[in-house]
C-alpha cells in the first residue's frame, strides 16, 4: 500500500515498540501537535539504526526505509515520510501490521521526517515522528531533464517533451524517472508520458490541451538515485500557456482547407495537396514553426536533379508541420489547380493571399489535420508530432508505469532534412 497523502492526526497513546531501519542515525522528534491524551512514551531507546545509533551521521540513501513494530500486542496503521521538498516515499505496510518499508528510493542530501501511527490490542491509537538526514550520493553521473518546449503560448496540439542527458533502458529504472516528472495542468486533465526512445518522452493529454489551459511542468528526480551510480540532477521546471483551439483540416479529396477556431469554422479556402507517387500525409500534424520565406528543391528529397519533377523555388508564408519538409504555403503557381486537383509534391498549397491569412492565424502547437489522401499516416514521433495519431490506449502502453512492455512506437528518430516538397 503506498502512502502520498498528508498523515491523519493521532494522539500518541500506544504502546507499540518501533524499529526504524536504516543505513544511519535517526533523530526522535517530540510528540504531535495534537493534545496529548496520556503522557506519551520516549521511544528514542526503542529504535535501530543499523548499528549507528545515536551517532547523528547521514544515512545511506541506497538503503531502504523500514519501520517494524516489535510489540506483538500491537500494529503499525500508517506510515508516511516525506522529504522537506514534500516529496513522499511510497511505500508498503504488512496485512498484519508488522511491517512497513519503503518501495521508492529516498533522495540524496534530503531531511525525511517520518510520521508512524499505530494501535494497541485495545484499539487505542499512538503515534511517533522521526526524522533523519541522507548522505550525498557518490556517483559521478547526473542525469538532467530538459523540458520542452520553450516558454510561451502554444496551441492546443502541443505536447510536452523530456529529454534525458543519459540513455534509461531498464524499465524499472524509467519508473523511477517517470514517477518523478510531473505535469499539472488548469483546468485539470487526463494525460500520461509515452517514451519515444531511452533518452525521450513526450506528455499528452487524453484529448486535445483544453483551450487557454496553463500547464506547468517539473521533476522530483533531483538527488534519486535512478540506477547504478546515476542520479537525478536539478531540472528547471516549465510553464507554458495554451491559447484558442485553432485545428485546420485539410481534405485532400475537396482539396479544401477549412480552419476551426474553439469549434466554430472561420474560413474554408482551395488548395493543392501531394500528387500522385508524392502524396500528402494523412492524420494529425502539429504546427512546428513559420518561416516568411523558405528556399525549396526538388534534391532535398532524392529528385534528380534536370528531371521532369525537380523544382528551385522560393516560397512565401510557409507553415511547418514536419521535420522532413511538410508545409502548408503560398503557392502561386498552382492556383489554377487549387480547389480541382492535386499537383504538389506533398505540401499543402494556396494563393498567396490565403496562405498569409493562414500564416498569421496559426501558432505552434495548433493542430493540422489531413484526411482523404491516398498518402501513409503521420509518423508517431521523429518527424515533428504525430503524438495524437497513437490510440490512447496505445499511448498508455508506453508508459513504464503500466503492465505490460513499452510499446513506445517510433523509437528510432529520423533525421531532420531540409524543405521537402512545392
Amino acid at each position: 500500500m503506498s502512502h502520498t497523502d498528508p498523515p491523519r492526526s493521532r494522539t500518541a497513546v500506544g504502546c507499540t515498540l518501533l524499529v526504524i531501519a536504516l543505513g544511519a542515525g535517526l533523530t526522535a522528534c517530540g510528540g504531535d501537535d495534537s493534545p496529548l491524551a496520556a503522557e506519551p512514551y520516549d521511544a528514542a531507546d526503542q529504535v535501530s539504526f543499523n548499528g549507528r545509533a545515536g551517532e547523528g551521521k547521514p544515512t545511506d540513501p541506497d538503503k531502504p526505509l523500514e519501520v517494524v513494530a516489535e510489540d506483538t500486542d500491537g500494529r503499525i496503521t500508517d506510515v508516511t515520510a516525506v522529504d522537506a521538498a514534500g516529496r513522499y516515499v511510497a511505500g508498503e505496510l504488512a496485512a498484519d501490521g508488522t511491517r512497513w518499508h519503503s518501495t521508492s528510493p529516498l533522495a540524496a542530501g534530503a531531511r525525511y521526517t517520518v510520521r508512524v501511527s499505530t494501535e494497541n490490542e485495545d484499539g487505542a491509537p499512538g503515534r511517533k515522528v522521526f526524522t533523519f538526514d541522507t548522505g550525498r550520493p557518490t556517483a559521478k553521473k547526473r542525469l538532467n531533464v530538459t523540458f520542452g518546449p520553450k516558454q510561451g503560448t502554444y496551441g492546443v496540439g502541443q505536447p510536452i517533451t523530456a529529454e534525458l542527458s543519459l540513455p534509461v533502458k531498464d524499465r524499472a529504472q524509467r519508473a523511477v524517472v517517470e514517477r518523478a516528472l510531473k505535469v499539472r495542468s488548469t483546468p485539470a486533465v487526463e494525460g500520461g508520458w509515452h517514451w519515444v526512445d531511452d533518452k525521450e518522452l513526450h506528455y499528452r493529454p487524453r484529448e486535445y490541451w483544453p483551450a487557454h489551459a496553463t500547464v506547468r511542468v517539473h521533476s522530483n528526480l533531483e538527488g534519486i538515485k535512478i540506477g547504478d551510480r546515476v542520479w537525478g540532477g536539478r531540472t528547471k521546471p516549465l510553464k507554458i500557456g495554451i491559447g484558442d483551439q485553432v485545428v485546420a483540416v485539410t481534405d485532400a479529396a475537396a482539396h479544401r482547407l477549412t480552419l476551426f477556431r474553439n469549434g466554430e469554422e472561420v474560413k474554408s479556402v482551395p488548395v493543392t495537396t501531394g500528387k500522385p507517387g508524392f502524396e500528402t500525409r494523412n492524420g494529425v500534424k502539429v504546427v512546428l514553426g513559420k518561416e516568411y520565406f523558405v528556399r525549396m528543391r526538388g534534391t532535398s528529397i532524392g529528385i534528380a536533379p534536370g528531371s521532369a519533377e525537380d523544382y528551385d523555388l522560393p516560397v512565401y508564408y510557409a507553415t511547418r508541420v514536419t521535420w522532413s519538409g511538410e508545409y502548408v504555403h503560398a503557392a502561386p503557381w498552382s492556383v489554377g489547380s487549387q480547389g480541382a486537383a492535386n499537383v504538389s509534391h506533398g505540401c499543402t498549397g494556396m494563393s498567396t493571399g490565403n496562405a498569409e491569412w493562414f500564416y498569421d492565424n496559426v501558432r505552434e502547437g495548433d493542430v493540422v489535420k489531413v484526411v482523404n489522401s491516398d498518402g501513409d499516416t503521420m509518423e508517431a514521433f521523429g518527424n515533428g508530432f504525430g503524438d495524437w495519431n497513437v490510440p490512447w490506449e496505445k499511448w498508455q502502453q508506453g508508459s513504464a508505469l503500466t503492465a505490460g512492455p513499452s510499446q513506445a512506437a517510433g523509437a528510432q528518430q529520423t533525421a531532420r532534412l531540409r524543405p521537402t516538397a512545392t
